[in-house]
């Protein structure tokens, strides 16, 4: 529940801070004092959009702050889900900048604003003066009934089987449309496997054609270049293994008188040794290298075909048309085999739709049996409201197809005469009937949601005398087990709160006080009498206070 709220340069409020009671808080104040402002700020620490007119003074930040006491509320999953230390006491911070940017702080820890919102949903359930208009919507009937017939884990497991359904259609659809494309597509991709296969690429293969291909084109200057290179070397009379062979012998004779020579001698050895073997090698590289035409020509035109295919396929080298030809051959395959994917995709859908059927049936029946005892609950309290002689009907009517929360689209049919046929509630419902039904669900649904505080803001509109009464005594009612916050305009219901606060204007600033004994008495005696307070209206609030 809600313990302290601080508001900071929001709106027109400048500095505000309240402390609240576990159970009944009243708000009252006159029209325009700035109640509605509090509720916007509360929005923003529960995660709602800054709609860009958040400040008072463009200089200074907007900061709201709550502290909220956890114990009960089963709020450990998700602290541990979302990485945040988990306190009793927790407070909720959100910052906005003079430069429009949000902050937003669980305990001190920067969260995602998306965090904050799931965690605020978990807190408090803020009905406002419009949200009446919320049973025009067919989610939150659905929800509504949802909530009573205790349908969460089985709406879950819908929910994951619709999902995968609808994925499964969106890949059926994909497989027929590529399918439908493929056929367009499958002469042209046959031929390209074809002339790609028969090419027999191979990776490399380009750059082994043109190093051979340059040998062969300079093959007689080559053997021109050996035929000298091994003249050099082995002539009989001036080549220069003879010359260095000599020169080796002469200085191994010296070697005893001269160990130097020795020196020399072993060294020229080795250069021997190199130089016979350069000899060797160009002797077989001269006897290997022959200018073959034939051979030259077959290279030529192997190149030509490689190159000429790159062009045609706008490609830079044959690793690039080896690919192309895998990928063409794979399409041709999922052309040739996707009537084979179809059907399994076909088979995969049927099933999931026979899942998602099934359990869509389930949860007919749940709300099917919960929704005697839903009307049941609600014409109760309708009738202490005043109502008695409402019709209230939960009615379930079969969709063509599945949606996300099954196959029931739900309405809530009413009339406030008995004697005449009751129709969808969001239809016929004047004002304060509204007001009375929407209690009543909320009185219903808090008890099943176990939220840990609910805020009313003005949800007695429409209503006044004994009906106000007994509205407050609901509201009182579901303080028992719950936070309450009340804004309203009614004495009789403002005579019910734990605690009261005032929201008034001075300066033209919003200011907001809790109200001593005494207060209460003169503040809801201003409110049954207007601004001269009387003494009959001064009896009346005493009496409405139980003083």
């Amino acid at each position: 529940m809600l313990r302290r709220l601080s508001v900071e340069n929001y709106a027109l409020i400048d500095k505000l801070e309240m402390e609240l009671d576990p159970h009944l808080n009243i708000i009252t104040g006159e029209t325009g004092a700035g109640k509605s402002i509090l509720l916007g700020a509360l929005g923003l620490l529960l995660g709602a959009k800054n709609d860009g007119s958040a400040m008072k003074d463009a200089a200074r930040n907007c900061t709201v702050e709550g502290t909220f006491d956890l114990k009960g509320c089963g709020l450990e999953p998700f602290f541990e889900e979302n990485d945040l230390d988990y306190a009793e006491e927790t407070s909720l911070t959100r910052i906005i900048t003079p430069a429009g940017k949000s902050r937003a702080f669980v305990n001190d820890v920067p969260v995602q604003l998306a965090q904050l919102r799931e965690l605020g949903t978990r807190l408090i359930d803020i009905h406002s003066q419009h949200q009446n208009l919320i049973l025009s919507s067919e989610e939150f009937r659905t929800s509504a009934l949802d909530t009573v017939a205790g349908n969460g884990e089985l709406l879950a497991r819908y929910g994951e089987q619709y999902g995968r359904m609808c994925e499964l259609r969106r890949r059926l659809a994909a497989l027929r449309e590529e399918a439908e494309r493929g056929r367009r597509d499958e002469e042209w991709l046959r031929f390209q496997t074809d002339e790609l296969t028969a090419a027999a690429l191979r990776k490399g293969e380009q750059a082994e054609l043109e190093e051979e291909l340059a040998v062969l084109e300079n093959a007689d200057r080559i053997g021109e270049t050996l035929t000298e290179l091994r003249n050099a070397l082995d002539s009989d009379e001036t080549g220069v293994l003879m010359q260095l062979k000599n020169a080796e012998n002469n200085l191994a004779h010296l070697r005893d008188r001269y160990p130097t020579a020795g020196e020399y001698a072993d060294r020229l050895h080795a250069v021997l040794e190199e130089l016979k073997d350069i000899d060797a090698s160009a002797a077989n590289e001269s006897e290997r290298l022959d200018a073959d035409p034939e051979r030259l020509a077959k290279l030529s035109a192997r190149l030509d075909t490689l190159i000429a295919l790159q062009q045609k396929y706008h490609v830079a080298d044959e690793a690039e048309l080896i690919a192309l030809r895998e990928r063409s051959a794979a399409q041709l395959a999922a052309i040739v085999h996707g009537d084979e994917a179809i059907a399994e995709a076909e088979k995969a859908l049927a099933e999931a739709v026979g899942k998602a059927e099934a359990l869509a049936e389930r949860l007919h029946k749940a709300r099917e049996k919960a929704a005697t005892g839903f009307a049941r609950e609600i014409l109760a309290t309708l009738t202490k409201l005043g109502m008695a002689e409402t019709v209230f009907r939960v009615e379930l009517t079969p969709r063509a197809e599945l949606d996300r929360t099954g196959r029931d689209e739900v309405q809530f049919l009413f009339t406030a005469n008995a004697r005449m046929t009751p129709q969808p509630v969001e239809r016929i419902a004047s004002g304060g009937e509204l007001s009375r039904v929407m209690l009543a669900l909320k009185a219903l649904l808090a008890k099943r949601m176990q939220l840990p505080t609910i805020i009313f803001d003005e949800i007695d509109t429409g209503v006044s005398g004994r009906i106000a009464d007994a509205m407050g005594e609901i509201i009182e009612s579901l303080a028992g087990s719950m936070q309450v916050v009340d804004i309203t305009h009614l004495p009789q219901v403002a005579s019910k709160g734990s605690t009261h606060f005032v929201v008034y204007k001075r300066n033209s600033r919003t200011e907001i006080t809790r109200l001593s004994d005494d207060d209460r008495i003169a503040e809801i005696a201003k409110m049954l009498s207007g601004a001269q307070i009387t003494q009959a209206a001064v009896a009346q609030a005493r009496i409405l206070l139980g003083r």
